[in-house]
């Protein structure tokens, strides 16, 4: 009974048009779902990374190093961001200001353009 319960919500959720990977994820859910889209304020920012904070708990946003891009995130910025999370922090794939800007990070497949390392970045440029 089970099964077919949630193949009906299922069919049900994307016959409304709702799609759940891109539902929004409180931020204290993370460690139970594989949250793809979070928003909030950003409360402080080191370099590319910055905590999140959307009122039910605070997560680190890892948005690559500062060497491949600086995003120049301010303090008390509302932003959505649209990533992975790993388990200690939040992977941005995009991040999207009040204004609507979408600041694109990396591709959500395969490894970030920066893995190899500065030196492997300067070689293909």
């Amino acid at each position: 009974m089970k099964a077919p319960m949630t193949t009906l919500f299922t069919a049900a959720i994307f016959a409304i048009g709702i799609n759940p990977s891109t539902a929004e994820v409180p931020i204290r859910d993370l460690q139970r779902t594989a949250g793809l889209t979070i928003s909030g304020e950003i409360r402080s920012v080191v370099g590319n990374e910055f905590i999140l904070d959307d009122g039910t708990g605070q997560v680190i946003v890892d948005a690559g190093p500062r060497w491949y891009h600086q995003l120049n995130l301010r303090q008390g910025e509302r932003v959505t961001v649209v990533g992975e999370y790993e388990g200690y922090d939040f992977d941005a794939f995009t991040i999207t200001r009040e204004n609507g800007d979408i600041l694109r990070i990396r591709n959500p497949q395969g490894p970030p353009p920066w893995s190899g390392g500065r030196r492997h970045h300067n070689r293909n440029r």
